[in-house]
């Protein structure tokens, strides 16, 4: 069962990780959240659940406004060529449904099925914004609480600078 976002809370407080929640419309697009950013300080993200080739599953969070080469992500990090995860299995593997994807998802995997790799630019921004599990609302942490709380997750990420796509 997927944890609720008032277990969120409670997981973050024991971490003594603090947030600041902003309530706002649900948002599915990284154009629909650029209107909701627009109040909200610090950095804006987007997260990608994939898959890879050979069944490896991957959430990459990075800045909402860079343009990802997925082919040259995968050669960086020595990953089969990648797709986008399906939304049913981001339900059974995350916990969260399409346009809800977060890095605090990874809490519903206790398994560590899923590979987490980082936007290195992103992470010198203060703070930064990403859904609780929920796409209706967002709270803002440091990025050395996002770090804290991936660690406790028992994921390992990958902080890389990322390949950006031409036009």
């Amino acid at each position: 069962m997927a944890t609720t976002e008032e277990q969120l809370y409670e997981r973050l407080r024991a971490l003594d990780i603090a947030w600041v929640r902003y309530e706002h419309a649900p948002v599915f697009t990284v154009e629909e959240a650029a209107v909701v950013n627009a109040t909200q300080p610090g950095g804006h993200t987007k997260n990608l659940f994939l898959k890879d080739k050979k069944g490896g599953l991957w959430l990459v969070v990075l800045r909402d406004d860079f343009r990802l080469d997925l082919n040259g992500l995968s050669k960086q990090i020595g990953a089969p060529r990648f797709s986008f995860g399906s939304g049913e299995l981001l339900m059974a593997t995350l916990g969260v449904p399409p346009g809800s994807v977060t890095p605090f998802a990874l809490i519903n995997d206790p398994g560590h099925t899923v590979r987490v790799v980082l936007d290195e630019v992103m992470l010198g921004q203060e703070p930064l914004n990403y859904h609780p599990l929920r796409n209706d609302r967002t709270i803002a942490v440091s990025a050395a609480d996002l770090l804290k709380f991936i660690a406790a997750c028992g994921h390992e990420p990958m902080v890389v600078r990322l390949p950006e796509a031409q036009p």
